[in-house]
């Protein structure tokens, strides 16, 4: 058993690209966690998808040894985790779970927008930080500026910060050392009833539901029978261990200690992250804290295109919600596409994610609405609303106001690029609130709306400036704006899924580019059909798909023209019969199409 006070649970945080995947790596290698014909680049990233993006989408866990130059054996759990601003969820998780963490600054691009997020997140959880160095290795690094800007922007005193290598492994024992002297070990009571903070959990299609647990009090022990306290369900521990990062059995998990229970849970209900697990038989008092739930901020809904896909779709769904607390549904019907999830993600590449893993892993074909964010509707008898997708709007008479959420975002580049990149927040409807510099490096703060930012807004910002700049947002709340829903009608009819909510100074260009759009979409039919997009029933948009036609004359050679125009007018008062009676029957492929974001 490792004594409590030898133990050192910590996070890596920085910005994406910064090296946290491939310093891990490092780690690992040098505490002897793998041997080196199991060595691959970002070992933790376990995912293909990860590896293929070359981004880290779950948090990993894994328990190394390491022995100190003063003799004694650490048992160091480490947390690598995302840099993306969507999977902040499980950065915020991570560091719930942990008492350090260590701050990886890349030495050639200096202090990122994310890095000082997750630096307040960590300041937040009351952790102790380290300042690291990253990328030394590299002829551009420059550490004394470097040293200097952590100290300016994040507030951290870096003048001893270490300068460690992820690729070379230089700096590496001195980094685990500062970790074992520096960094705090757990606090917890090992005479207390069993406390343990459910930290995340995923399915396995042979184990069932693993569950990784951060022990706070007591002890998890292989046969003990454990109470969940949020849902009350109770089950026996069967299994139990940790990661290294190869699943290794023990008999009991100890204070302070991080690992995994597997308890043949089958259903996924009984299993929330944050929930705090407790003896049956001698329970705690209290709970844990837990984590503060995610809020979603972008919601599309999702259809199968095979309807016989649903139950299976649902299901998968399920699956990946048990595996990322930041995901959530609920139950959709269209008319157009059938049964479907109404799905809410913390941004557009967390909602890409999603619908590339159910593709994959479940082998689904989807289809996805226009993705849009959560309004709040005033209505005129003091109701309060919330709308989450622009089909269910009630009648524009009965509202008294709309609100949009309006975020804070801090961008941080060059100087050189500061016009562009304030050109296109203006263009956004955005309010500058902050200016500042560090070195050659400008620091914008902006007030936007939330729906002007998920779409195109971060491409918009890296291209602007060359790949440079960094860009990081946090919700403020909501403010009352001048909002309409735009309605698409075909052949006079309203086709709900392709309805959409934006500002009225944009709704007539985007009504315009979605029947542009679908007039390349939809096949021709006998009789003219009209595209329309409108504001309630003002038309602000109009494309028409021309119809077939039969020379109905061709028979006619020679002789009066009045025989050629009674045919004419008889086709004429033909379509015009047909086009009230007629259905446009749109195409799957025209609704997957036009729903695609552009």
């Amino acid at each position: 058993m490792m004594n409590q006070k030898n133990i050192r649970n910590f996070s890596i945080v920085a910005h994406i690209d910064h090296g946290k995947s491939t310093l891990s790596d490092r780690l690992i290698e040098y505490t002897g966690g793998l041997q080196s014909r199991e060595m691959k680049a970002q070992v933790l990233d376990s995912m293909d998808i990860e590896r293929e993006r070359g981004i880290t989408i779950k948090a990993q866990t894994v328990r190394l040894n390491y022995t100190a130059r003063d003799g004694q054996t650490y048992q160091l759990n480490l947390m690598d985790t995302p840099g993306h601003v969507d999977f902040s969820y499980e950065v915020s998780r991570s560091l719930a779970s942990c008492e350090g963490a260590l701050v990886l600054v890349d030495a050639t691009q200096g202090v990122q927008a994310q890095t000082l997020a997750n630096a307040y997140l960590a300041l937040d959880n009351d952790l102790e930080m380290l300042p690291v160095l990253n990328k030394i290795d590299l002829p551009s690094s420059d550490v004394v500026a470097t040293r200097e800007q952590i100290a300016d922007v994040i507030g951290l005193d870096a003048s001893n910060a270490l300068c460690v290598s992820g690729k070379t492994g230089d700096g590496v024992p001195e980094l685990l050392e500062e970790i074992v002297t520096k960094l705090p070990g757990p606090r917890g009571d090992e005479n207390a009833p069993t406390r343990a903070l459910l930290v995340d959990s995923w399915y396995d299609s042979y184990l069932g539901v693993v569950i990784l647990v951060r022990v706070v009090d007591g002890k998890l022990s292989r046969g003990q029978k454990i109470r969940f306290m949020a849902t009350g369900a109770e089950y026996t521990v069967d299994k139990i261990g940790y990661f290294t990062p190869k699943m290794v059995d023990v008999d009991a998990l100890n204070t302070g200690e991080i690992g995994f229970i597997i308890t043949g849970m089958k259903t996924i209900h009984d299993c929330k992250v944050g929930d705090t697990i407790t003896d049956a038989r001698v329970a705690a008092a209290d709970a844990l804290p837990g984590f503060k739930p995610s809020v979603p901020v972008v919601f599309s809904s999702f259809f199968p295109v095979e309807a016989d896909d649903y139950p299976a779709f649902r299901e998968g769904a399920e699956k990946l919600a048990l595996n990322d607390a930041s995901f959530v549904f609920t139950t959709e019907k269209s008319s157009a596409l059938g049964f479907g999830l109404r799905c809410g993600f913390l941004g557009l590449l967390h909602m890409e994610i999603i619908s590339e893993r159910l593709t994959r892993e479940f082998g689904l074909n989807l289809i996805n609405t226009v993705p849009s964010v959560l309004y709040r509707l005033h209505l005129r008898g003091g109701d309060v609303m919330d709308l989450e997708n622009p089909a269910d709007m009630p009648d524009p008479t009965r509202i008294e106001m709309i609100e949009e959420p309006w975020v804070r975002a801090t961008i941080m580049m060059p100087e050189k690029y500061m016009g562009g990149i304030m050109g296109l927040c203006a263009e956004r409807r955005g309010v500058q609130e902050n200016i500042s510099y560090v070195g050659n490096r400008a620091v914008l703060v902006y007030k936007l709306p939330l729906a002007e930012i998920v779409f195109d807004f971060y491409d918009r910002v890296k291209s602007l400036s060359s790949g440079y700049a960094s860009f990081d947002y946090v919700l403020q709340g909501y403010e009352p704006s001048d909002l309409v829903k735009v309605s698409i009608l075909v052949n006079e009819e309203n086709v709900e899924p392709l309805s959409f909510m934006c500002h009225r100074s944009a709704a007539e260009k985007r009504g315009r580019q979605i029947v542009e759009r679908l007039k390349d979409l939809i096949p021709r039919h006998q009789f003219k059909i009209p595209l329309q997009a409108a504001i309630g029933g003002k038309i602000i948009a109009r494309e028409t798909i021309a119809a077939y036609r039969k020379d109905v004359t061709a028979k006619c050679y020679g002789g009066d023209i009045t025989r050629k125009r009674k045919l004419l007018e008889k086709q004429k008062e033909g379509k015009k019969r047909l086009r009230s009676f007629g259905n446009v029957e749109i195409p799957q492929s025209a609704f997957i199409n036009a729903l695609k974001v552009s």
